[in-house]
C-alpha cells in the first residue's frame, strides 16, 4: 500500500487523491469521487488531511503504551504524544492507569479529545484522572490483547514486559507498531526519531490507499 498525492476541497470539505478517489471519513475508505473535482483543491500532506477531517472522521482508535512508571522523559513525551493525536482528530486508547497512559490521556484530554482508558480492573475508578472514558473490563493483563486488536496504530513510548506484550500482539494483529525512546524492539517495529515523526507515520498509514482496490479501508487492517 502506499499515501495517495492527497489534496482538500475547503469548499466542498473533501479529501481527494487525484480526480479519482474521495475520502470517506466515517467508513476511512477511499471511493469513487463523484462529478467533476472541486476548482479549489490544494495539495495537503497526510498530517493536515488529518487536520482538515477533524471532527468528521469515525473514532478509530489509536494505542498509546508504555510503562506504568515512566521517566521525565517518557512521561513528557506521551503527554505531548496525546496532545498531537488529540490535534488531528484521532481518538486515544490505552490502558487507563498510570505512567505513559496517564500521561498520552493527560495531554490528549487537555487538548480537548476524549481519552479511552481500558482497564485491567473491574472498577472503573482505578483510571488515572485524565481518562475521560473508562472501561472496567476485569480481565487482567489480558485487555493488552484487546487494546492490540482494536488499533490499527500502536505508539509505544519506552516500555517492560507489558509494552512488549502490547507489541507482539499488535505485530501478530499485522498492525502498525511505531516506538519512541528505548521501547522494546522487535523485527516489524518501526522506530520514530520524534513526536512529530510518529504521527507523519501514523497519519500516512492511516490515510494510505490500494491502487488495486481503491475502496481499501485502511482502519481496518
Amino acid at each position: 500500500m502506499s499515501t495517495p498525492t492527497l489534496s482538500w476541497s475547503q469548499r466542498a470539505r473533501a479529501l481527494h487523491a487525484g480526480a479519482a478517489l474521495r475520502f470517506d471519513p466515517w467508513a476511512w475508505r477511499w471511493t469513487p469521487a463523484p462529478g467533476d473535482a472541486p476548482e479549489d483543491l490544494r495539495a495537503v500532506d497526510a498530517c493536515e488531511a488529518l487536520r482538515a477531517l477533524a471532527g468528521m472522521l469515525r473514532l478509530v482508535p489509536v494505542a498509546v503504551i508504555g510503562p506504568r512508571e515512566a521517566s521525565e522523559w517518557e512521561y513528557r513525551t506521551a503527554e505531548a504524544l496525546g496532545a498531537a493525536l488529540a490535534h488531528h482528530g484521532l481518538q486515544l486508547l490505552c490502558g487507563g492507569r498510570s505512567g505513559v497512559m496517564e500521561a498520552s490521556a493527560k495531554g490528549h484530554l487537555e487538548a480537548g479529545g476524549q481519552p479511552i482508558g481500558l482497564l485491567p480492573e473491574n472498577d472503573w475508578r482505578k483510571a488515572n484522572p485524565y481518562i475521560r472514558v473508562p472501561i472496567a473490563t476485569g480481565i487482567g493483563k489480558s485487555r493488552n490483547v484487546i487494546i492490540a486488536q482494536s488499533c490499527p496504530v500502536l505508539i509505544a513510548v519506552g516500555g517492560g514486559y507489558g509494552t512488549m506484550s502490547e507489541i507482539a500482539f499488535g505485530l501478530h494483529f499485522d498492525h502498525m507498531v511505531l516506538s519512541l525512546g528505548d521501547a522494546p524492539g522487535m523485527p516489524g517495529v518501526i522506530p520514530c526519531d520524534s513526536v512529530e515523526d510518529a504521527i507523519r507515520r501514523t497519519a500516512e498509514h492511516l490515510l494510505r490507499v490500494e491502487p488495486e482496490a481503491p475502496g481499501a479501508s485502511p482502519a481496518s487492517s
